[in-house]
């Protein structure tokens, strides 16, 4: 029989079951006194014992019986049911194995002349710790209630916004938040199966950020979806761009002169100069060209000859296999041939029109110029400085070719930039002076951050180093498993949808404790609208129902209904008019 503790607090649901059994180590045990389907694997769950209150997750239900005989028996059958049910109570149970992740210093009783005292002693706000011991047996266990919820993962009415709510309980649908200020400290990860609602939850915590302006933003929208309003390619229905709902906090960059988003056109293009490609930026195309390993000593045979802002206009222009008579009537290379620069600079030739062959088609990219009409890069650093948010629309120009090589020259320049400004400012401390906090989104994020390629790319750098430069990341990938495992390692918070892949879940627990209990419960999310919450951003795992990315999200989010006019005064005012 368990032994109750003092009679609940008010809002406190009612008793599910005691401690039987357990260790800190693996898992508590605690055995059920209501029907086994009132409770799901993944409820959240509290236990008082003393003056602590613990936390925990259920992570699995283990049917047992007194003896085996009267698990095989159908007893119901031959038996009255009351004799039956009563025999059952006695000798047919359940237990559950509740993975233990918080604890909390709660005091005696409160009322109590004891209590006072405690408080006396311990005034201030008291917080969480992770486990660090266990709960007495026959502890009563209970279901969380909203104030549980809202005690471990804020409250979701703090007016400031960090509270964010992300999803719903999945038993009795309290609001769950994540700390946005806490969110953006570290790089983040969003992960699922193709169709598992990966872009939409992205939408959803994007939007969070804008609207509580915890950061500024740069997407790289690889299939225009961020932007401008679309459709749904499962109901068809219509789904609301950031740009649409903030329209003066997010702009639209497309990606060359003549670049249209759902045939509109963006608030303004990216086309590059020549000079701003350097040879790193080839380098990270070893795969996407297929080069080869003399790739690396010609280029920079190429900087030595023309210089770092030149090279690639001058070996654009230089003619492969072009020849012409020297005095004795052989043909030789011309000085203004592939072939001929490499002999000068005791480069193979072979190799040197191999890169040059190769590299035609990004020699052809329309947005590359040799003098744009305007500093597109320069111009979407200004506009994340000074605190508004970019979405990179890559519009026709949306082959992996052009993801890699933008995406990555332009987190280049942005990695100098914070880490200038970073230094100046701590050299001269001033509130005006202290960078602005921004968060890169990477779609597809294994094409960059794979095991070949993230020793290349500055996207690594930024999950390794750039966190005290205020710089971090949120990678959106199906395939987590195929993201180098020392970025992964780098990831802070975690939200994961249903993934099927036994090594894509390996991936996404990689470094937290409890692991293996989380597992199956990743494996066995609903295929939509359920994620697991993990890691920098939330206390501990959680098991939630995702929010709806719908009108009623946006009413919620903004305080006005989705088809009420945009106020324009407001509007300019916020331009700064």
């Amino acid at each position: 029989m368990a032994q109750n503790n003092p009679t609940s607090n008010p809002g406190e649901n009612p008793e599910i079951g005691y401690i039987v059994g357990g260790s800190l180590k693996d898992s508590l045990n605690a055995r059920l006194i209501v029907p086994a389907h009132d409770v799901q694997e993944g409820s959240f769950v509290v236990t008082r014992s003393g003056d602590w209150q613990f936390y925990g997750l259920v992570t699995n239900l283990v049917l047992g019986s007194t003896n085996p005989r009267f698990a095989d028996e159908q007893s119901e059958q031959r038996l009255p049911p009351n004799v039956a049910r009563l025999l059952h109570g006695q000798t047919l149970y359940t237990n559950l194995e509740i993975l233990p992740a918080l604890m909390l210093d709660r005091g005696p009783e409160p009322g109590t002349p004891e209590y006072e005292t405690w408080l006396a002693a311990n005034p201030g706000e008291r917080k969480p710790i992770s486990i660090k011991t266990v709960p007495a047996h026959h502890s009563s266990v209970r279901l969380a209630s909203a104030g549980d919820i809202a005690e471990i993962f804020g409250d979701p009415n703090k007016e400031d916004g960090s509270n964010f709510i992300i999803g719903y309980s999945r038993e009795l649908g309290h609001p769950v938040c994540i700390d946005l200020d806490r969110f953006v400290q570290r790089s983040s990860g969003v992960f699922g199966a193709t169709g598992s609602g990966k872009s939409f939850l992205t939408r959803l915590v994007l939007a969070g950020l804008i609207k509580y302006n915890k950061s500024s933003l740069l997407v790289f929208d690889m299939h225009n979806e961020y932007g401008f309003d679309d459709k749904s390619s499962d109901t068809g229905k219509n789904v609301s761009g950031l740009r649409s709902k903030f329209p003066t906090k997010v702009r639209v960059v497309g990606l060359g002169a003549t670049a249209t988003i759902h045939n509109k056109p963006p608030d303004y293009t990216l086309e590059i100069a020549e000079k701003d490609i350097r040879p790193e930026d080839i380098e990270l195309l070893t795969r996407e060209l297929n080069l080869k390993e003399t790739t690396a000593t010609t280029l920079d045979a190429l900087v030595r000859s023309f210089g770092e802002e030149n090279w690639f206009r001058e070996f654009r222009d230089l003619v492969p296999g072009k020849t012409e008579i020297d005095e004795d009537g052989k043909k030789i290379p011309s000085d203004d041939s592939v072939e001929g620069w490499a002999y000068r600079e005791g480069v193979h030739p072979g190799a040197a029109a191999g890169l040059h062959s190769k590299l035609t088609r990004v020699f052809n990219r329309p947005y590359i110029l040799a003098e744009p009409a305007t500093d597109g890069l320069g111009e979407i650093i200004k506009s994340l400085e000074n605190g508004q948010h970019v979405i990179l629309s890559f519009g026709k120009n949306e082959s992996d070719l052009d993801y890699l090589l933008v995406t990555n020259l332009l987190t280049r320049r942005i990695r100098d930039a914070w880490e200038k400004k970073t230094n100046t400012f701590r050299s001269n401390p001033n509130k005006e002076g202290e960078p602005r906090p921004l968060v890169i989104v990477v779609e597809e994020a294994h094409k960059m951050l794979n095991r070949e390629m993230a020793a290349q790319t500055t996207f690594s750098t930024i999950a390794r180093e750039m966190r005290k430069y205020y710089v971090t990341l949120l990678v959106i990938d199906q395939r987590p498993s195929q993201i180098y495992d020392e970025v992964m390692s780098q990831l802070g918070t975690r939200i994961s949808g249903w993934l099927g892949d036994d090594l894509d879940i390996q991936a996404v627990l990689s470094g937290l404790a409890g692991k293996d209990s989380l597992r199956g419960m990743l494996s066995r999310l609903q295929p939509k609208e359920e994620v697991l919450l993990l890691g920098w951003g939330v206390p501990m795992p959680l098991p939630v129902r995702s929010r709806r990315y719908d009108e009623r999200f946006w009413k919620e989010l903004t305080g006005r209904d989705a088809d009420k006019p945009i106020d324009v005064d407001r509007s300019i005012k916020e331009l700064g008019f």
